[in-house]
């Protein structure tokens, strides 16, 4: 009885490892995007360097004002091999001052 027990708390405790993972590797880009979106790059350009840090099958939200870049990533994980079980949404959210002169959804 012991040992089914054990190995469920350590797959939740491994499920728990890569979604933190998942966490960083979101906050990670989404600060790279606010980065790139206050130095007044172009959208694309914004979201390929949010794209190239966070997860694969991220969205990629992005804000621009004459104040402040906002870069929001979110991420579905999803259990692997456990179909049952829905998937977590993971999402980070990164703000920078943007930088003078740098227009409002300008590319």
């Amino acid at each position: 009885m012991g040992l089914p027990v054990l190995a469920l708390v350590l797959g939740g405790a491994l499920w728990a490892v890569a979604a933190v993972a998942v966490q960083l590797e979101c906050v990670d880009a989404a600060r790279a995007g606010a980065r790139a979106a206050a130095r007044g790059e172009s959208l694309d350009v914004v979201r390929q360097v949010t794209g190239r840090a966070a997860p694969a099958g991220a969205a990629v939200a992005i804000t621009r004002d004459a104040d402040l870049s906002r870069v929001t990533v979110t991420a579905t994980m999803r259990p692997g091999g456990a179909g049952l079980i829905p998937g977590v949404v993971i999402r980070a959210d990164a703000t920078s001052a943007t930088e003078p002169g740098v227009q409002e959804g300008a590319p």
